[in-house]
């Protein structure tokens, strides 16, 4: 690799004032990093140049004016090496990414987290560490701008998404599933840059990869370019032939990690750790950089300062291509950018819960859901569905919306194919970018292959909406493979989601209100493969599920002794089992729970109300117990006087009520597990 590179001497001769503004980001990596005994300075030593090139020449974007909405993009997808973000964003200018922060860097109450976290700064545009979920992000960042573009017109949207990936980020499964799904959407305004430095933390890349990311790149749809990550003229010269193709541009950019650092370069000792005192000084040294820690010369911040307000004209150009739209056009932009739900959301949902509380529909919650989008995705036009191969089965595509594909760019549903990771992580990126609220589907097992983008949905606050189905034993034949029972408790066990598990059509429509009016919450929708009866049938116009839990049906042969707590396909059950304790003159209230951290949510006054002392409690679901003793055993209740009726083992291959019946969740379980302990 050395040999194709530009040397530090060549690179001071040909390019001063680049190899100067380059090494502002480098010494501000290296000082930080050392301050907080704690951090990664390889790589942005080795990006530098690559990542000055970029901002100065390339990049659309105003410091001054960090959420224009036709900004370019950039995603630091190896985000390890934060120092080289945070360090661009306070010498372009970012009002709130001051010195004082990076000398902060990784300290308590910092903006300048260990790996950039999306809201602590501006110019954060997602949340990277995890590796190949920037990359994944980015391709929703695209697909976003592709569709808002198509929508609102090139005058508009008409900006590039750029990602700077590392060894690791092409290395995880993530990648695979990203790159195949941009190739075949062919997302033109794309581009990545690799840094190919040869190294991961275990040392040279060699010990445990052999693949030729150039080819898979190819193989997968993508133009493949290279430069020499160090040379400003060939890194410029590969953008330019980037932002010129049709295809995504991947740009393998042939580094040195550490670069400058005398006896750390090129090993993996740059990697994850301070360079130590000696190394600082003699890489300064290498660099004839003369200044002390975090001290910039006032010509280098000021030509890096003009960088970031190169592109005013742009935006001001912008603003005014935006006033001449119409003031409807300007306010649907100004909306959906902002994630304000449409204002016929709440209304549509009344009227869909009065037409279906009095058919008193029995269908599965999945198809509910289906019914529900059939009359939302008309009204928002900022819905864009999509499933990871399972459209059929998760009940996601409504007649309305079309195909996006590269024939169709107003099509609002995408065919993710078997890549469920990918589509999360797309769908994030599309929530981050503005202007889109996503949907994906696949089987609510399958989080285990979604999990890495959604735990980083409820991380950055982003509402992102899973649609879960198969959501029990009750999917029946397919078996353990395909039944979760430990999903919805590892759900709930994540914080800042909301886990919906309607029972009745009712509920799914309420459900998806309150998902698809979330700022920043991310929701899954945990839906029923078998048919369900319609349990709410009486009219509410207010929406129930918006308290977690409420009172379904009240005790009425005697004073209330008895509670039973379901959630999902299980109310019915439950609604069955109170029939049996009435009918034994037993007086049992039945309370539903479709979102437990809802519930969590409301005032102690209500949660009293609805879970009140001095009954015996039994909660039903068909999963594990694990979550439940909050409700069971806290909030009132006591040990001996509560229980849990569900699953303590995988499930198995049989219909879904031969399974209801051999795991023992039944009516008349439930109601003898309250008798006994009455």
């Amino acid at each position: 690799m050395g040999d194709t590179t530009l040397e530090i001497a060549t690179l001071k001769e040909l390019h001063p004032d680049h190899f100067a503004r380059a090494n502002a980001l480098r010494t501000l990596a290296i000082d930080a990093v050392q301050a907080a005994n704690s951090g990664h300075p390889g790589m942005p030593m080795g990006m530098a140049d690559v990542a000055t090139v970029l901002f100065e020449k390339h990049l659309k974007f105003d410091a001054s004016a960090p959420d224009w909405a036709d900004r370019d993009r950039f995603i630091l997808s190896a985000g390890h090496g934060s120092m080289l973000l945070y360090a661009l964003l306070h010498l372009t200018g970012y009002e709130d990414m001051t010195l004082e922060q990076l000398k902060n860097f990784r300290q308590l109450g910092s903006i300048t987290a260990g790996h950039p976290e999306f809201g602590h700064a501006k110019g954060i545009e997602t949340t990277t560490g995890p590796l190949g979920q920037g990359l994944a992000n980015a391709v929703g960042f695209a697909i976003a701008e592709e569709s808002l573009r198509a929508r609102f017109g090139k005058k508009v949207v008409d900006h590039f998404t750029y990602v700077i990936a590392g060894d690791g980020c092409l290395m995880e499964g993530i990648s695979h599933e990203a790159i195949g799904l941009a190739g075949m959407q062919k997302l033109g305004r794309l581009i990545v840059l690799w840094d190919d430095n040869d190294i991961s933390i275990d040392g040279k890349v060699s010990l445990c990869d052999i693949t030729d990311q150039k080819k898979r790149f190819q193989a997968s749809g993508w133009q493949v370019l290279e430069c020499d990550g160090h040379d400003p003229e060939d890194i410029d010269r590969a953008l330019i032939q980037a932002r010129s193709s049709k295809k995504p541009s991947m740009i393998a950019c042939t580094t040195h990690i550490g670069y400058g650092a005398p006896t750390k370069q090129d090993t993996a000792k740059a990697h994850g750790s301070p360079l130590g005192a000696d190394e600082i000084d003699a890489t300064r040294a290498a660099y004839g950089w003369t200044h002390g820690p975090f001290d910039i010369p006032a010509g280098i911040v000021s030509a890096w300062r003009a960088t970031g307000a190169r592109g005013s004209e742009e935006r001001s150009a912008w603003e005014d291509r935006f006033a001449t739209l119409s003031s409807s056009r300007q306010n649907e932009f100004t909306r959906v950018m902002s994630g304000e739900p449409h204002k016929r959301l709440a209304s549509t949902i009344r009227a869909f819960k009065k037409q279906v509380t009095e058919d008193q529909p029995k269908v599965a919650t999945r198809k509910a859901s289906e019914m529900v989008l059939e009359v939302v995705n008309p009204v928002l036009p900022e819905t864009l569905g999509g499933s990871a191969d399972l459209t059929g089965s998760n009940n996601t595509l409504t007649p309305d919306l079309g195909i996006f594909d590269t024939t169709n760019r107003k099509g609002r549903y995408i065919h993710y194919g078997i890549r469920e990771h990918g589509m999360a992580a797309a769908m994030n990126g599309m929530v981050l970018h503005g202007g889109i609220k996503p949907y994906g589907g696949t089987f609510l097992c399958f989080t285990d292959y979604a999990r890495g983008a959604m735990r980083l949905s409820a991380l950055m606050g982003v509402p992102t909406t899973y649609v879960m189905t198969h959501d029990s034993i009750g999917l029946g034949e397919d078996g353990p493979t395909h039944q979760p029972v430990e999903h919805l408790a590892m759900l709930r066990a994540t914080p800042n989601i909301h886990v919906f598990r309607p029972a009745d059509v009712v509920e799914t429509a309420e459900a998806w209100e309150l998902a698809l009016s979330s700022e920043s919450t991310p929701s899954v929708l945990a839906l029923s493969r078998q048919g369900l009866p319609t349990v709410r049938k009486e009219h509410k116009t207010k929406n129930l599920s918006a308290f977690g839990a409420y009172i379904l049906a009240e005790a009425e042969v005697t004073r209330r002794q008895a509670i039973l707590i379901a959630t999902g396909s299980e109310v019915e059950i439950a609604l069955a089992a109170r029939a049996i304790l009435e009918g034994e003159g037993i007086g049992t209230r039945v309370v539903s729970m479709p979102c437990a951290e809802l519930f969590a949510e409301q005032e102690e006054k209500y949660r009293r109300k609805v879970l009140p002392a001095g009954t015996v409690r039994v909660a039903v679901e068909a999963g594990v117990r694990q979550g439940w003793d909050r409700w069971l055993l806290d909030e009132r209740g006591k040990p001996g006087k509560a229980t849990f009726v569900g699953m303590d083992s995988f499930g198995a291959s049989a219909p879904a009520g031969d399974l209801y019946a051999h795991f023992g969740i039944t009516a008349e379980n439930v109601a003898e597990a309250a008798r006994g302990m009455l």
